[in-house]
C-alpha cells in the first residue's frame, strides 16, 4: 500500500512542477508521476530531507527537484518544432 501513496504523491508533485514551469499541459499522468518520483530523488539528493513530508518524500525539495527535471527535459525535447 505504501507504493500507491508514493505514486499519488509523485503525481501531485509532478502536477505542481508542471504548473510552476508552465509545461504541465503537455505532460500526461504517467509523465507527471515519473517527474514527481525522479524529481523527488533529485531534490532530496541536492537539498536534503527537510520540511513536511508525505509517503517518505520531503515536499519542498521534491517539488524543486521536479521543477529542475521538467525544465531540463523540456529544454532537451522541446526543440523538435524546427
Amino acid at each position: 500500500m505504501g507504493w500507491l501513496w508514493s505514486l499519488i504523491v509523485g503525481a501531485i508533485i509532478g502536477v505542481i512542477a508542471g504548473a510552476i514551469t508552465g509545461r504541465g499541459n503537455s505532460m500526461g499522468w504517467i509523465a507527471n508521476i515519473i517527474a514527481g518520483l525522479v524529481g523527488s530523488a533529485i531534490g532530496q539528493a541536492l537539498l536534503g530531507s527537510w520540511g513536511p513530508s508525505l509517503a517518505g518524500m520531503a515536499l519542498i525539495p521534491s517539488i524543486v527537484g521536479a521543477v529542475i527535471l521538467v525544465l531540463i527535459v523540456s529544454l532537451i525535447f522541446g526543440r523538435k518544432k524546427a
